[in-house]
């Protein structure tokens, strides 16, 4: 049976990563990013990817990567998720990377795994892995139209787009139009992608890309989402810790306890799933049962986290100072990433033969 337990070099990992985060990702400086003209903090990206490079971490030692495995990506989008960092991991680390692996571009594969450039699939953040995608026209050799809620467009260097003959193209980010779209999660903030014009790099084929892509997302996603929810249980139960109320404190009412412990067993629940998730993309056994285990599960947990943060937070927990607002918008985007609950439910349902009713 497989070891779903962290090893040592994973929690040597995750303190590293969490020690970077607390340093440069407080939650007063992520509100204020949210509130500016660049919600992605670059700074810290760079020296996420180029300093401790967890941007090549699924790309071979001999294609320019860190040579690990999905295991170590999800404790790094633990740790991120934790933070809510406004960071492209997910996108370009995870997305955009696989779409890669499957292709034939080791040039802009190496560029992404060092950090110097941000790849972004231009998809749909909605889109569930083996539904239909928008794709772009071919004409005279160049690519025309428009694509919506593709997430982190605005900090791409290039964008992987997928084209109405079937083909994968590579695409610079300043040769198209990124619009902003209003976004419920400022974190990360989605966009309308126009091509007009836009010359591209036939790179391999979509489908075979895409699918790929959006399976590893949806399944690292789960790992995110427990990140996130497993901070905000944490900095609850803190919180009633020291919170009094007629001069005892408030977690000790036993309302508040059948409430939290029923939190706890989902947050555990969520981490075997997400864990699974991750063991199964790195070996590539069960891979598609264990994402959409994990993805028909993970989305109401971590929204449940969230809302009952900022609840049981009271007063503080409904003001834009405290940073339970960012996790609830985060947990209610995750919700319908890469597919919502309902489609991962039914993708299930089909992989293991269950008849609808």
């Amino acid at each position: 049976m497989t070891d779903l337990l962290y090893s040592e070099e994973e929690e040597a990992l995750r303190a590293a990563v969490r020690d970077l985060l607390t340093d440069h990702c407080d939650a007063a400086s992520v509100i204020a990013r949210t509130e500016s003209d660049a919600p992605h903090d670059l700074s810290l990206w760079k020296s996420l990817a180029e300093g401790m490079g967890l941007a090549g971490l699924l790309v071979s030692e001999e294609r320019g990567g860190q040579g690990a495995t999905h295991r170590e990506v999800a404790v790094v989008l633990e740790e991120l998720g934790r933070a809510v960092a406004p960071v492209p991991y997910l996108t370009s680390a995870v997305v955009a990377t696989e779409a890669l692996l499957a292709s034939d571009a080791d040039d802009l594969l190496a560029e992404l795994a060092s950090g110097r450039k941000i790849g972004v699939l231009a998809v749909s953040l909605s889109v569930a892995p083996g539904a239909a995608y928008k794709t772009v026209r071919l004409e005279n050799g160049s690519l025309r139209g428009e694509l919506t809620g593709i997430a982190d467009a605005a900090a791409a260097d290039v964008l992987l787009v997928p084209g109405e003959d079937g083909g994968l193209y590579a695409v610079d980010a300043a040769a198209v139009t990124v619009v902003p779209q209003v976004s419920l999660d400022l974190t990360r903030p989605l966009a309308r992608v126009v091509f007009d014009g836009a010359v591209g790099r036939r790179i391999g084929d979509a489908e075979p890309a895409v699918r790929r892509a959006l399976r590893a997302g949806a399944g690292l996603l789960a790992s995110e989402q427990l990140g996130l929810a497993d901070w905000t249980l944490t900095e609850t139960v803190r919180y009633l810790k020291e919170r009094k109320q007629f001069n005892r404190p408030v977690g000790g009412f036993q309302a508040l306890k059948h409430r939290l412990a029923q939190l706890w067993l989902e947050v555990v629940s969520l981490r075997a799933a997400a864990r699974n998730a991750a063991d199964a993309l790195t070996t590539g056994e069960d891979t598609a049962v264990a994402v959409a285990v994990a993805q028909a599960y993970a989305a109401s947990v971590a929204v449940h986290a969230a809302e009952e943060a900022v609840q049981l937070h009271g007063g503080i927990g409904m003001t834009w100072e405290h940073p339970a607002h960012l996790y609830l918008k985060r947990a209610k985007a995750d919700s319908i990433a890469y597919g919502t609950a309902g489609a991962h439910r039914e993708a299930l349902a089909e992989l293991v033969d269950l008849a609808a009713p």
